[in-house]
């Protein structure tokens, strides 16, 4: 775990998820989901990071199916890990961690281009990933 990280239980009205729209939604993997969090439970805490300008609000980086099939269970709250950095560096940050078959062409070009427009980013520097947020 990355130092000054830590767990935390979050209910879903403090979550911002204003970066839902750049995930691609796989129906199959969704049923997946929702059959292993009623087994088994959340394993897997969702990534947030703390809002500056709002107390007690987090964005969330990474965990978007998560928190969409828990509500589909009528669950009211959340495990998170909250990473101690700026939204720009948590999302620089997790694109690097994900970078991988998993995540598809189309995924990483929608960040990247919320990553320009939202941050001021040049298509240079973030394919160079030398961001110092």
């Amino acid at each position: 775990m990355m130092g000054g990280s830590r767990t935390m239980q979050l209910e879903f009205h403090q979550l911002d998820r204003r970066f839902e729209h750049l995930r691609v939604r796989r129906p199959d993997r969704q049923r997946r989901l929702l059959a292993s969090l009623a087994e088994a439970g959340q394993q897997t805490p969702i990534v947030v990071v703390a809002l500056a300008d709002q107390a007690d609000r987090y964005l969330v980086i990474d965990g978007y199916k998560r928190i969409a099939a828990l509500q589909q269970l009528g669950r009211d709250t959340v495990e998170a890990v909250l990473w101690p950095m700026s939204e720009a560096e948590a999302l620089v940050l997790d694109r690097s961690l994900r970078f991988s078959a998993q995540e598809t062409a189309l995924e990483q070009g929608w960040l990247l281009a919320e990553l320009e427009q939202r941050f001021g980013y040049g298509l240079d520097e973030l394919a160079g990933g030398s961001i110092a947020a």
